[in-house]
């Protein structure tokens, strides 16, 4: 056999997507794997594929070199007889040439109307019979796929993702340095620091019992370099948080962090936006200007998205708001309903009793268009319970407006009247009320909403459904109660900016102070978020008195980031979008795991690599470090 000149003389010169008619006549050399091959008659067909598609070559033991008006000093049959051995994933390399495949082209297939006839070949590589084929549309169970994501990444639609997400980290980079940013990398081991999610720790072998923390963000890192005078910074980094895991989540993500000096929440979110805008239209072909002509996402304060939808990350794709009544129930006295005079009872002139937890009602109309079964309405109880609720009341609303197959029929008129006027409920519709504490109300009707979009085909079963709704959600409260001590805890971080005219109660009433941290939404997923940063000495020493942290607990927790900002801090503020979520909005796909090449299971587990794995006794001495028995 001659020795071998592919790759080494002969160089591939087309991809496997690349031929098309005006390339008849060509000799060309592609390198790839083996989609298919098929033998009919002697003749063997083989589609051969690399990342840009497949192209048809021909192996054809009749084929005369002069046919092709080529050198004939080469011959057809070590190629034919290389086509007799190759299976599927084989990874070949062919030298041929074009020819039409006149009426029998493929008009499925961006190559179809050539194909190429080999003149040569060579075999780079033998595959074992793959696991499961190698196809666009594969019905295998996501372990499998997990455990050989080598080739599960060979499949088109997963190299599509991965070329979108290229696409994204390109425009990112393009747009943000175009604005002034400069890219800068932060350390990924860190020490640790409380509040946020939990770290991932990393022993140090040569400081025995200390450790390392993988960071969580790059936070305070890109707040020094602010304080250094970078002015505006980015990064496209891998961040780590030791958390129960989700759809939407994983330990190891990426996000795209933004830092920027001098600025106001609204100089945050027109780069922000900008940078949006650019990745829609080159990966997706989208022009959101078309929907936001001036430029700018809408805001919505955060009391507001609680009380229309029950969470802080709206999916406004469809309506079914909710609607507080609780007003009305005090007005009516309960309405003829018993355990609705129990909540109007606890108030007073119109004021909560100070003896008494708070409560709300709330009510969502669901249109008749629904069509909700008995067994509908048992399910969607069932899951009100499991998230605490004793139950869910619901009311059909009747032709004359009475309430029918529900408890609630002593409702009075008046008070059925003013709830179908505030909510626009109709005939046949129905309503979904849920009482008590005001975070639980919020978060029974939210998931029911959810449950009832995705029902009522509202919301896709994954992918974005041909809209993009973005929203920026702005003003929440800068402290949240602490029920287990009593205390506050900060709800984003303790170097939050609160409102200027909220810093003289910062101290004397912390249930009321709003901050400018925002979060950019879209389709219900939360994409983005950050904040106008502290960085006045004197106001962040009340934030720390408020949550109960000291001067010398502050040094020990902060001390490095508190004694940078003591030297001259510019105000400053930024935001990390999470870049994982946002492919997978944009590509369409099932799950966060399609968007990561190389992920863990809903279990923090790598079948692929079998990570993580146990140390042996020799590395754990190394370390300093002894393994407690698993408790049953």
């Amino acid at each position: 056999m001659a020795q071998r000149k592919f790759i080494d003389d002969w160089k591939r010169t087309h991809s496997c997507g690349d031929l098309r008619g005006a390339d008849v006549g060509k000799q060309v050399v592609l390198f790839g794997w083996v989609q298919a091959r098929r033998n009919l008659g002697g003749c063997v067909f083989v589609d051969l594929r690399d990342r840009e598609g497949l192209t048809q070559v021909v192996f054809d033991p009749s084929t005369e070199p002069r046919d092709l008006s080529v050198d004939g000093s080469e011959t057809i049959a070590q190629a034919v007889a290389i086509a007799e051995q190759i299976r599927p994933e084989w990874v070949i390399g062919i030298r041929g040439v074009v020819v039409s495949r006149g009426e029998n082209l493929n008009r499925n297939r961006p190559t179809g109307e050539i194909e190429v006839r080999v003149l040569e070949a060579e075999i780079f590589n033998q595959a074992e019979t793959p696991p499961f084929e190698i196809v666009d549309d594969l019905d295998t169970r996501e372990e499998l796929r997990l455990q050989y994501r080598y080739l599960d990444l060979r499949r088109r639609p997963m190299q599509q993702i991965f070329r979108l997400r290229h696409q994204m980290n390109q425009t990112a980079r393009r747009y943000l340095s175009d604005q002034g940013c400069l890219e800068l990398e932060t350390p990924f081991m860190v020490k640790y620091t409380p509040g946020g999610a939990r770290n991932f720790l990393v022993p140090s072998r040569h400081a025995a019992g200390k450790f390392y923390a993988l960071a969580e963000s790059p936070q305070l890192f890109k707040q020094l370099f602010m304080v250094a005078g970078f002015d505006r910074y980015f990064q496209i980094v891998k961040c780590f948080r030791d958390e129960d895991f989700r759809l939407d989540r994983q330990p190891e993500f990426t996000q795209v962090d933004i830092e920027l000096s001098f600025v106001n929440q609204d100089d945050v979110f027109a780069l922000v936006e900008g940078l949006m805008f650019e990745i829609v239209q080159q990966t997706r072909g989208i022009d959101l200007r078309e929907k936001y002509p001036e430029g700018r996402f809408p805001r919505m304060t955060f009391e507001e998205s609680m009380q229309r939808f029950g969470n802080d990350k709206p999916d406004l794709r469809f309506g079914m708001e909710h609607t507080d009544i609780t007003d009305l129930i005090i007005a009516h006295q309960g309405g003829g309903v018993p355990f609705f005079a129990e909540i109007a009872n606890r108030f007073e002139n119109g004021t909560l009793r100070r003896d008494i937890p708070g409560e709300i009602v709330k009510v969502m109309s669901v249109s008749a268009e629904a069509k909700l079964s008995r067994k509908d309405l048992d399910e969607m109880e069932k899951m009100a319970q499991s998230m605490g609720a004793k139950g869910l009341a619901r009311a059909k609303v009747g032709a004359n407006g009475e309430w029918t197959q529900t408890a609630l029929k002593t409702a009075t008129v008046e008070l059925r009247q003013a709830i179908h006027e505030r909510t626009g409920a109709k005939e046949g519709d129905l309503l979904l009320f849920q009482f008590g504490k005001a975070a639980l109300a919020h978060t029974v009707l939210a998931n029911l909403r959810l449950h009832l979009g995705k029902k009522m085909g509202h919301i896709p079963a994954f992918g974005h459904g041909g809209k993009l709704e973005f929203l920026w959600v702005v003003n929440p409260p800068m402290f949240e109660a602490d029920e287990q001590t009593g205390g506050w805890v900060a709800a984003h971080h303790a170097f939050t900016r609160p409102h200027d005219d909220h810093i003289a109660i910062v101290e004397s009433d912390p249930a009321k102070v709003l901050c400018y941290r925002y979060d950019l939404v879209l389709n219900g997923f939360e994409v983005g978020g950050g904040s106008i940063r502290l960085h006045d000495p004197v106001v962040q020493r009340a934030v720390f008195r408020t949550l109960g942290i000291d001067e010398e607990q502050a040094e020990e927790k902060f001390g490095f980031l508190l004694k940078a900002l003591r030297h001259g801090a510019p105000p400053h503020g930024g935001m990390a979008i999470g870049w994982d979520r946002v492919a997978m909005l944009l590509s369409e796909t099932e799950s966060l795991r399609d968007v990561i090449p190389f992920p863990k299971t809903q279990r923090g587990a790598d079948p692929m690599t079998d990570a993580p794995s146990a140390l042996d006794d020799e590395q754990l001495a190394e370390l300093r470090l002894c393994v407690m028995p698993q408790k049953n």
